[in-house]
């Protein structure tokens, strides 16, 4: 269904979920709630924990994004794995954490969806990329030394995966991708899951180049990361994070004349302040995008660090206007 949407018209997918978390500005007390009252290690800036001790709060940002105009919102797990929950002593709690976080957002999906069935919302399974690298090493003094293997990044990634399709996601995205090893063992493990439920959830995947020299954190160029996930079969690839709309221009061309999937971009709110901050408003960041949608570079688009309803409610504004990319061309 979503692949007839997307040869119809651009996706919208939604803002950030953490800049819309600081507007609460909640509390040690709050992340705790009255659950983890006691929980003997700190707990604030856990965001992925909100979706268990601050449900109410991860529902209504869904909603605003919904509203604003978002086809797709990503579940609140972007570290919901055994290996970064490990920062917080809460590996056991990540089954939970993903199924209940696909749970909201399907649930407020849901309602958006039967107040206008002309417009059906979608929920994508957020995984995020971890806090551990495979392909490089941590310790400069040992180039060999890898702190995570392969085999425990499926296994966490299988764990996530299972969970987020219990609790009612759509499609599953592998998102801000620094090192494609890490990727591929969430691939793999999603793979794993469709072949014993017996089951094809459409799978988006998007990379992200961390600085002006064009290549993610492990090295790859935008080319070379495109050849080494295309063995799967994906909904669509694209770029997210690290760099604002106007930097990601010349990535998302690669894609678009070289990739037969759907390509979906959701850039920074321009790059971060002296205090890690974003400044770009919704007209100066559509005023950026307008370029991916005047060369047919893309299919979905939404945004990331520092944006905001605000910033949907305009990018979706001006997407109605154009046409998607041509899908499933590729030029030689």
């Amino acid at each position: 269904m979503i692949k007839d949407l997307l040869k119809e018209r651009i996706l919208i997918l939604d803002g950030a979920m953490g800049t819309m978390l600081q507007r609460y500005k909640f509390t040690e007390k709050d992340f705790r709630g009255e659950r983890f009252k006691d929980w003997e290690y700190p707990l604030q800036g856990n965001n992925d924990l909100l979706s268990l001790t601050q449900p109410e709060a991860i529902a209504e940002i869904h909603g605003k994004y919904f509203a604003a105009g978002a086809d797709i919102v990503e579940t609140n797990t972007f570290s919901s794995t055994t290996i970064a929950m490990a920062d917080y002593h809460m590996q056991d709690l990540v089954y939970e954490l993903n199924y209940e976080s696909a749970r909201i957002a399907k649930k407020v999906a849901d309602e958006f969806t039967a107040k206008e069935p002309e417009k059906p919302r979608f929920v994508a399974g957020s995984i995020g990329p971890t806090n551990k690298t495979a392909s490089m090493s941590p310790d400069v003094n040992d180039p060999g030394f890898r702190a995570i293997s392969f085999d425990e990044l499926r296994l966490a990634y299988k764990q996530q995966v299972e969970a987020l399709l219990d609790g009612g996601a759509d499609l599953l995205l592998v998102e801000t991708i620094f090192d494609t090893l890490n990727a591929k063992a969430a691939l793999f493990a999603i793979e794993e899951v469709k072949e014993e439920r017996n089951i094809d959830p459409p799978i988006m995947v998007s990379g992200t180049i961390t600085d002006a020299s064009g290549r993610t954190l492990s090295g790859q160029t935008a080319e070379a990361f495109l050849i080494s996930i295309s063995h799967i079969p994906l909904l669509s690839v694209g770029f997210n994070c690290a760099l604002g709309a106007d930097q990601l221009v010349p990535y998302l061309e690669v894609l678009a004349h070289r990739s037969d999937h759907f390509v979906s971009a959701y850039p920074n709110a321009g790059l971060p302040n002296a205090f890690g901050e974003y400044d770009q408003t919704p007209k100066q960041m559509t005023e950026q995008i307008e370029e991916y949608l005047e060369k047919d570079l893309i299919n979905i688009i939404g945004g990331c660090c520092g944006t905001t309803p605000e910033h949907i409610t305009a990018i979706a504004d001006l997407a109605k206007k154009y046409n998607p990319r041509p899908s499933l061309v590729v030029s030689q």
